[in-house]
C-alpha cells in the first residue's frame, strides 16, 4: 500500500509523533559543532537520542515506499546508469525536482514524516516543503561527488541532513582540488561521521564550492536512511 493513500496513524505513530513534537531543543540549546575551511560552513549535532532514533527508523521502514523503474535511474555523460541506493521524495503540493536528467515528483507528506520536518525546522530556524529520502541498505551502497546545485533550490537555504541507522563517513571535497594542471589547488578534504540520530546542516555557500559524498565502506553492513530536507523555490 502506498504510504500517500494512508488516512489514519497507528498507536505507535502516535507515540512517536507525540515524543518528536515534545523535543523542546532550539538551534541555541543544541550542542553544535562548527567546520570551516575556505567557504565551507557545516554545522553539525546529535538531534535524537539513541532509542528515539531507533523507533523513528523503524517507523519509516514500515511506511515508506521508494521509487522503481525509471525514477532509479539518472543520467552520467550521457548513459543512464542504475542509483546504487534506494530513493524517494515527498513534499508540498505540486513540487517537482530535477537532477542527473532525472524529474521526481514529491509524494504528500504523511504524519510522522510532516513532524520530523517541524522538528528539523525549529531547530535549525529554517523552512522547508521538500525532502529527499536516501536508503542505502549496506556499505556497498553510497553515493558519489556531486553538489546540490540545481536552479529550483533555494541556495541560500541550508540543506538539513538527518541520518539514521549505520554510521558512515560523509566526504567533502574543494571544486578547486578536483581540477587537473595550473587550474589545481591543492585543499584538504573534509570527512565527518555521521551518527545515529545527528542532523548536520551544509550552510551557504558551501553547496557553490565543494562536492559531498558518502563513499562506500566494506565494514558498513548496517541499514542507513539519510533524510535532506531543503527549500524548493516555486
Amino acid at each position: 500500500m502506498d504510504v500517500s493513500a494512508t488516512s489514519t496513524t497507528a498507536p505507535a505513530s502516535e507515540e512517536l509523533h507525540r515524543q518528536l513534537a515534545s523535543i523542546s531543543s532550539t538551534k541555541q540549546e543544541l550542542q553544535w559543532k562548527e567546520l570551516t575551511a575556505e567557504n565551507l560552513n557545516i554545522t553539525y549535532s546529535i538531534l535524537l537520542s539513541q532509542s528515539l532514533a531507533n523507533t523513528l527508523m523503524e517507523e519509516l521502514e514500515k511506511y515508506i515506499h521508494y521509487y522503481s523503474g525509471d525514477l532509479t535511474k539518472v543520467k552520467i555523460f550521457g548513459k543512464w546508469h542504475q542509483i546504487p541506493r534506494q530513493q524517494v521524495a515527498y513534499g508540498d503540493q505540486g513540487l517537482k525536482y530535477t537532477f542527473s536528467g532525472t524529474t521526481i515528483a514529491a509524494k504528500p507528506w504523511f504524519p510522522v514524516l510532516t513532524t520530523v520536518k517541524e522538528l528539523v525546522e525549529k531547530v535549525s530556524n529554517q523552512s522547508y516543503n521538500f525532502v529527499l529520502i536516501n536508503r542505502y541498505k549496506n556499505g556497498n551502497d553510497h553515493i558519489g561527488e556531486h553538489r546540490d546545485d540545481e536552479k529550483e533550490l533555494d541556495k541560500h537555504t541550508p540543506i538539513a541532513s538527518l541520518s539514521l541507522g549505520q554510521e558512515r563517513t560523509f566526504v567533502l571535497k574543494h571544486r578547486d582540488a578536483r581540477l587537473k594542471g595550473k587550474l589545481y589547488r591543492k585543499i584538504a578534504s573534509v570527512k565527518i561521521q555521521l551518527e545515529h540520530g545527528s542532523l548536520l546542516l551544509m550552510n551557504y555557500p558551501t553547496n557553490e564550492y565543494w562536492y559531498h559524498s558518502l563513499p562506500q565502506r566494506r565494514n558498513c553492513p548496517g541499514v542507513r536512511i539519510n533524510l535532506t530536507f531543503r527549500k524548493i523555490n516555486s
